[in-house]
């Protein structure tokens, strides 16, 4: 398997159809591939072979997909990085992988140049995405004139396709190894091939450093849609591409989603073209989902759960369930499963397991795990890290959740966040669930903090509504009925913003390292 197939697959069934779009520009498919295929010429003659490691630092552009897709043809690795990076960031990252080339944009010049002095890196080589230089570096138009057959044999299924950097909220980032069968497997299980008589337009808004970014990319190639590419998301921006191109699938993040419903502007705008939104990344307050679905009342929501680690959705609550009609009892059981992340795909294992590896019955509070073809090689250059989540061929993934009766599963937290109160473990998502119900509450996050007696004590850190306030009581006040005692919040912070990382999950380690005093 290579995802070279994925592309070839849709250029022979829908070759004159655009493939992408990118500020203002677009290709068609027998033209993306075209421009691969020069691309991948170009990068074999810069010396770029099996296994080596190519670099992308910038923001989405078509580029990212050329660049992909060439270093697939000739076995090459690609490395999409975080352009929120900084110089010791990028420092860390180029010496774990030793990429011998770097493809980056005018905007970030000034920082490759610094981060290659600063870690003596002269030895690597730089493409410039813009056709301005202000030093010696080539551009990519330079690259894109080589026309010479290239004689390409399908690689080994188990050949490394990218190392994707984890967000290393929790400590220094790991690169994840994903195969090209990662990708491949979860096409040719989960999706719509191109269709002749039938096209789709998507727009990719989430970053392509984000296995969420990657996997829309890759997906949408697959199925021969069109692709509109919006090179960072802005709220405003998205309402009209998504109006302009009359766009019918989207993936965003809860942050995102939020920003667009709260946008002065959202009525100006017509989205009657929406087909299917698909939101993951981070955890969804009910109350956005709720709004969001009353806004786009022609959309189908997706709720898609997975993690770098799994390459693409393990889980997912489709569109029957997002229906949150009816009478009042059914709308609050319909209600509940809008909290569940869903159930498992068909090409994919997953389970509940308790600390000693074994199945949690009904409702037990467990680990979930994966198995499959898509779970990651494992993280490139730590093999004590990869032991620890990869046991048994199954991936520890570190999200505690809990399977109910009609096998939805819920999240109840990220394994390093329960809180651990008297021998009590409480999961923070419970509550967080609870509070975000409360009409004047925006964000919320909860938290454990050192605690003498306890070990630890409920936090709840607060951000009120615009022109909204609360007071300590009056959380109390609420949560006394719909809470055990022990799971109530001892103690209440309330708080401008929550601090966040580029993917919109809330960074609850920071939030404990300031209030842990």
């Amino acid at each position: 398997m290579n995802i070279i197939d994925l592309l070839n697959i849709a250029e022979s069934i829908c070759p004159d159809r655009k493939a992408l779009i990118f500020d203002n520009n677009s290709a068609t498919y027998s033209e993306l591939k075209s421009e691969i295929y020069c691309l991948a010429n170009s990068l074999r003659d810069l010396g770029i072979n099996n296994g080596d490691r190519v670099f992308y630092f910038h923001t989405n552009t078509d580029k990212w997909i050329h660049i992909t897709f060439a270093c697939s043809l000739i076995g090459a690795v690609m490395v999409p990085v975080n352009y929120r990076s900084t110089k010791e960031e990028l420092n860390f990252m180029i010496n774990d992988s030793k990429p011998k080339l770097i493809f980056t944009g005018a905007r970030y010049h000034d920082l490759i140049n610094e981060t290659i002095k600063y870690g003596n890196h002269n030895l690597i080589k730089v493409i410039t995405l813009d056709n301005t230089l202000d030093n010696d570096w080539k551009t990519y138009k330079d690259l894109i004139f080589n026309n010479k057959l290239l004689e390409f044999e399908n690689e080994d299924s188990n050949e490394i396709a990218l190392l994707v950097y984890t967000a290393g909220t929790t400590g220094t980032p790991k690169a994840v190894i994903l195969k090209h069968s990662s990708f491949c497997e979860f096409a040719y299980n989960n999706l719509d091939p191109a269709d002749m008589d039938y096209n789709e337009s998507t727009l990719l808004s989430v970053p392509l450093y984000h296995v969420a970014g990657i996997q829309t990319a890759i997906s949408g190639i697959y199925s021969g849609r069109t692709t509109v590419i919006q090179d960072q998301f802005e709220s405003l921006d998205w309402m009209k591409l998504v109006q302009n191109y009359e766009i019918n699938r989207v993936m965003l993040v809860p942050t995102m989603i939020k920003q667009i419903i709260d946008n002065e502007n959202f009525d100006n705008y017509n989205f009657g073209s929406l087909n299917v939104i698909t939101y993951g990344a981070a955890p969804m307050p009910i109350s956005v989902l709720e709004e969001s679905i009353n806004k786009f009342k022609d959309a189908k929501f997706i709720n898609a759960f997975g993690q770098t680690e799994t390459a693409a959705t393990i889980t997912a609550l489709g569109p029957e369930d997002h229906d949150i009609s009816g009478t009042e009892d059914e709308k609050s059981r319909k209600l509940k499963r809008l909290t569940s992340i869903g159930k498992p795909l068909l090409d994919i294992e997953v389970r509940i397991v308790d600390e000693n590896g074994k199945e949690a019955p009904v409702n037990g509070v467990g680990e979930i795990v994966a198995k499959g073809e898509r779970i990651m090689s494992g993280y490139w250059n730590n093999a004590k890290a990869t032991m620890n989540v990869i046991k048994n061929g199954w991936l520890y993934t570190g999200d505690l959740g809990y399977r109910d009766e009609d096998g939805y599963i819920y999240l109840a937290g990220r394994a390093k966040d329960f809180i651990k109160r008297g021998g009590e473990m409480i999961s923070p998502e419970e509550i967080e669930q609870l509070l975000y119900r409360h009409p004047n509450i925006e964000e919320v996050a909860v938290i454990g903090l050192p605690d003498i007696q306890w070990g630890e004590i409920v936090t709840a850190v607060i951000k009120c509504k615009k022109d909204k306030y609360l007071t300590d009581d009056e959380i109390l006040a609420f949560c006394n009925d719909k809470l055990a005692s022990f799971k109530r919040p001892e103690k209440i912070i309330f708080i401008s913003e929550l601090p966040r990382n580029s993917m919109g999950k809330i960074l609850k380690k920071d939030l404990r390292d300031k209030f842990s005093v």
